[in-house]
């Protein structure tokens, strides 16, 4: 169970490459951009695309990435989609990445969004083999496509985790910072690029200064939707906690990709749980929303805070 997982999970540090699973991912492929233009390479071969699947659902689903042994309803359920825009060779592409993760909420048949966060850019360059391994060490920059999948695995793990114990995701957030960190001058992870560059998701996770955001994982689901069958006026406020947590995590630094992340993925969960909430409550969301968060005010045009 989550309860013994999370008790493993504090005493964690070694990393294996034993076979054992930790996701259940669901892969996507789209090639329709590919075949749709005039190419100098041919992209009507749907063999090729079904093997990249296949070799990406095995990389992400087969390998071990913890020392940690999940049971079935236990593993991440998560979705990595890959629409290709270019081929530039036999094995060069270039694409725009998403990818999502969600969460069983405990006494409930919900799943509440963590992660679902579409890369800016379609240019996404990478390399694919049909008769080469996946190779895949973070200490060890092998290709743009395992480094990129492996960091968002890590990135995706911490959250989790964090998401059952306060600070339980920490060794895996540093795990993506070591992928960063290796991967570092490849296009697409420096932190001078962009302020959307995958630098950002780990340095927003590893900053002290950003500790906030640890613990408003936990309080929004682990004391506050876990909980919403049991008490839901004290789930709503862990809820609200954590988006007080989230304000002040703004208020050091505005605008950090995690924030806008977090109310992206939550903004109308947030609206249904505080819709039978008072008034004072609701208009507090409202506040808070609309300080860190203004782009997904307009969400709420129909919470009522009257």
């Amino acid at each position: 169970m989550l309860k013994r997982t999370v008790a493993i999970l504090l005493s964690f540090m070694a990393l294996g490459v034993l076979n054992a699973q930790e996701f259940k991912c669901a892969v996507s492929i789209n090639s329709q951009k590919l075949t749709n233009t005039t190419q100098a390479y041919e992209t009507t071969d749907k063999t090729l695309f079904d093997n990249m699947k296949q070799a990406l659902e095995d990389f992400i689903n087969n390998r071990r990435w913890t020392n940690l042994e999940l049971e079935a309803h236990e593993k991440l359920d998560c979705s990595f989609n890959l629409v290709l825009t270019e081929r530039t060779s036999q094995t060069d592409f270039k694409g725009q990445i998403s990818i999502q993760l969600r969460r069983p909420v405990w006494n409930s048949s919900y799943s509440t969004g963590m992660f679902n966060y579409v890369e800016s850019a379609s240019d996404f360059p990478f390399t694919y083999n049909e008769s080469q391994a996946l190779d895949f060490d973070p200490n060890t920059f092998y290709s743009n496509l395992t480094s990129t999948v492996g960091y968002y695995l890590y990135i995706m793990l911490g959250m989790y985790f964090d998401s059952y114990a306060l600070n339980g995701g920490e060794q895996f957030y540093e795990m993506a910072r070591t992928i960063a960190q290796t991967a570092s001058n490849t296009r697409g992870w420096n932190g001078q690029e962009s302020q959307k560059s995958r630098y950002w998701f780990m340095e927003n996770h590893t900053n002290s200064a950003y500790d906030g955001l640890h613990q408003a994982y936990y309080l929004y689901h682990r004391t506050g939707l876990d909980m919403m069958t049991k008490d839901q006026t004290q789930a709503r406020m862990s809820i609200m906690g954590a988006l007080q947590a989230l304000q002040q995590v703004n208020k050091a630094k505005p605008n950090i990709l995690a924030l806008h992340q977090f109310f992206d993925v939550k903004i109308a969960e947030l609206v249904s749980i505080f819709t039978p909430a008072p008034p004072e409550e609701k208009q507090q969301v409202y506040d808070i929303v609309k300080e860190v968060s203004p782009a997904n005010i307009v969400k709420m045009k129909d919470f009522n805070t009257k």
